[in-house]
C-alpha cells in the first residue's frame, strides 16, 4: 500500500458556528453609518426619519433630566414580573403534560385552544379583572409567556432520548433522580431556546398594554412622543426598546454558556 505522506488533517470538526462581536459592531455601525448619511445628504426628511445624531441627542437630554428611568424602571418592574411569573408557571406545566399522560391531552387542548388569542385583546379583561393599575399589565405578560414557555419545556422533554430514561430506570434510579439527572438537563437547551421567544414576547406585550393604560413605561411614552409628532423622542424610545432586547439576549446568551457547556 502506498505510504502517505504529511499529517493528516482533522475532518471531523462538525457544524460549530461561533458568534463574533466584531461582525455584529460592525453591521449595526455600518447601518448607522448610512443612515446618518442619507439624512445628511437630504435623501431622508428628518421629520419622517430623525438622523441618528438627533435620536441619541434626545436620549442624552432624556438621561440627563431622569425622564429616561422613570419611565425605563416602571417597564423593567413590569417585564420582570410578568415574564418570570409566566416562565415559571409555563416551565412546571410544560414538564407535567411532558412527564404524565393524564395531564398531557388536557393540557396541550388548553394550551392549543388558548394560545392563539391574540393577548392584547385580553388587556380589557385583565383590567376589569385585576384593575387598571400594575395587575393588568403583569397579567398580560404573564398570560403571553404561558404558553409559549409549555410547548418549549414539553417539547424538549420530548426530545430527550428515550435510551437514556430506560438506562436510568434499568439502574433503580428514582423518578426524581430520573428528572433532575436525565429529563431536565436534556430538555434544557429547548427551554432557553423558549426564554429567547418569550423574552420578545414579553417586550410586545409590554409596549402594547403600556400604550393601553399606563402613565409610566416606555410604551407610553413612545405613544405620548407620537402624539406629539415628536419623533426624535419616539425613535429615542423605540431604540431604548431595542437596547433591552439586545441586553436580553445577551443575558440568555451567557445563561447557555454557563448551562450547556456540557454540549
Amino acid at each position: 500500500m502506498p505510504r502517505l505522506e504529511g499529517p493528516v488533517h482533522f475532518r471531523a470538526a462538525g457544524f460549530a458556528p461561533k458568534d463574533r462581536a466584531w461582525a455584529s459592531a460592525a453591521t449595526l455601525l455600518g447601518l448607522l453609518a448610512m443612515w446618518q448619511a442619507s439624512a445628511s445628504f437630504g435623501l431622508i426628511k428628518s421629520l419622517f426619519l430623525p438622523p441618528p445624531v438627533a435620536i441619541a441627542t434626545a436620549l442624552w437630554h432624556l438621561t440627563v433630566s431622569g425622564e429616561l428611568w422613570k419611565h425605563l424602571s416602571a417597564s423593567l418592574m413590569r417585564l420582570f414580573v410578568g415574564w418570570t411569573l409566566g416562565t415559571v408557571f409555563g416551565v412546571g406545566m410544560g414538564l407535567a403534560v411532558g412527564l404524565w399522560s393524564a395531564l398531557r391531552s388536557p393540557g396541550m387542548a388548553i394550551v392549543a385552544a388558548l394560545f392563539p388569542i391574540p393577548k392584547i385583546a385580553l388587556v380589557p379583561l385583565f383590567i376589569i379583572w385585576f384593575g387598571i393599575g400594575e395587575g393588568s399589565k403583569i397579567a398580560t405578560l404573564a398570560f403571553g409567556v404561558f404558553f409559549p414557555t409549555v410547548i418549549a419545556t414539553a417539547g424538549g422533554v420530548d426530545n430527550v432520548a428515550r435510551g437514556l430514561i430506560r438506562m436510568g430506570q434499568s439502574f433503580g434510579l428514582s423518578t426524581g433522580a430520573i428528572v433532575r439527572g436525565i429529563i431536565l438537563p436534556g430538555a434544557l437547551p429547548a427551554i432557553l431556546s423558549g426564554f429567547r421567544v418569550t423574552t420578545s414576547i414579553a417586550i410586545v406585550l409590554l409596549v402594547a398594554a403600556e400604550m393601553i393604560g399606563a402613565e409610566r413605561g416606555i410604551g407610553a411614552f413612545v405613544l405620548s412622543a407620537g402624539n406629539l409628532y415628536d419623533t426624535d423622542n419616539l425613535l429615542a424610545g423605540i431604540v431604548v426598546l431595542s437596547v433591552l432586547g439586545l441586553i436580553v439576549a445577551w443575558i440568555i446568551g451567557r445563561l447557555e454558556r454557563a448551562l450547556l457547556s456540557w454540549r
